[in-house]
């Protein structure tokens, strides 16, 4: 059955840069589909062990209106390669490059902090940036608060900005992020780490003129133990102003145990969790279950198999009812997987083992 022009472009724009140019050699119909602007609207460009983007295909570059960046940081070539892509549409793309995503692959390299990436994505934004998401959780180095600050006034129409990603540290404080917040007044969703809070960050986001907040991603790590915590006031406030607000809270292993149920205010709309802290959760998971059991719907949990914990795992079972994923990284019993399925009509994805598996774990289906 032939499918229309405009389904087949929809279709292909969610191939990557590799498989496009293999679409383009198929037959003559689709490599006049391939030069639909539709066709490029989404696109993957992979600079990995040296790859270059062809040059018949670079013209065609600034028709992408969301842009994934993949690269391999081991090979200085694919950081070259995946600027000049990022220049030529944004550059030549007339403000249509909507979206960024960057993730880096591979090793990166001992000592590697990310400099030549940092300034060049502003060098390139320079020249004029219609950007509205900007993705950086994908790159493995700290982001420093000059770039951060570069970043925000030279994208002031972003909506979405991801800057949580798994550096060793926190690199932006809470001062740039009341500057990003004054650069960019249309921010409704928002990945930071925690350590990059503060009391007046929370009170900026609660003006009046500022558009609902719709997600906040916070990343908690040893960077927190310096900071002051927030308390569950503040908390109440963002939630009454915001009311539509869900929180993602990510526990990192690095974050104190000391620290963890200060993180966990019972005020705050978190509907995904995920606690990675390898450290015995007992507490935690009674506090989870007594706080979050009206907005919880993601639990991941990296920590120890005991009796102590499944029985705090059934408990939780029968109170978060609107949970939709539960993936638990230790042994537990089978009355706890029972009491998820029973007490949890939504569920649909979980990671329950009664017994050890090789790595990695699969999930499963309900």
């Amino acid at each position: 059955m032939d499918l229309p022009e405009e389904i087949l472009a929809h279709i292909f724009s969610f191939l990557p840069l590799q498989d496009k140019c293999n679409a383009f050699t198929v037959c003559k119909a689709w490599s006049n589909i391939m030069t639909h602007p539709s066709s490029w609207k989404d696109t993957e460009v992979r600079c990995e062990s040296g790859t270059s983007v062809p040059d018949r295909y670079s013209a065609l570059l600034p028709l992408v209106r969301n842009l994934k960046l993949r690269m391999c940081l081991t090979d200085p070539a694919n950081r070259k390669t995946a600027l000049w892509v990022l220049r030529q549409a944004v550059a030549r793309g007339d403000g249509r490059l909507e979206g960024l995503s960057i993730c880096c692959v591979g090793n990166t390299p001992l000592f590697y902090a990310g400099q030549d990436l940092q300034q060049g994505l502003v060098d390139i934004l320079t020249n004029g940036s219609s950007l509205t998401v900007l993705d950086l959780r994908g790159v493995p180095f700290t982001l420093s608060d000059s770039f951060v600050r570069s970043v925000a006034m030279l994208c002031p129409a972003l909506q979405s900005l991801y800057i949580n990603n798994h550096s060793l540290v926190c690199g932006v404080n809470a001062e740039t992020l009341r500057q990003v917040l004054k650069s960019c007044r249309s921010l409704s969703i928002l990945g930071v780490f925690q350590a990059s809070l503060s009391q007046d960050v929370l009170k900026d986001l609660m003006l009046p003129e500022r558009p609902a907040l719709k997600k906040l991603e916070l990343r908690c790590e040893r960077t927190l133990k310096y900071t002051v915590p927030l308390c569950d006031q503040i908390w109440l406030e963002l939630k009454l102003r915001h009311p539509r607000l869900w929180v993602e809270l990510e526990l990192d292993h690095t974050l104190p145990e000391l620290h963890v149920p200060g993180v966990l205010q019972p005020s705050i709309p978190v509907r995904c969790l995920r606690m990675l802290t390898w450290t015995l959760l007992l507490d935690e998971v009674r506090i989870v279950r007594q706080s979050y059991a009206n907005t919880l719907e993601v639990l991941e949990l990296q920590t120890i198999p005991s009796p102590e914990l499944n029985s705090e795992l059934i408990a939780l079972a029968k109170q978060c009812a609107r949970l939709q994923e539960v993936h638990c990284y230790c042994v537990v019993s089978q009355e706890v997987i029972t009491a998820f399925i029973t007490n949890c009509p939504n569920l649909c994805r979980f990671t329950l083992k009664t017994h050890k598996e090789p790595h990695p774990w699969t999930s499963r289906l309900k």
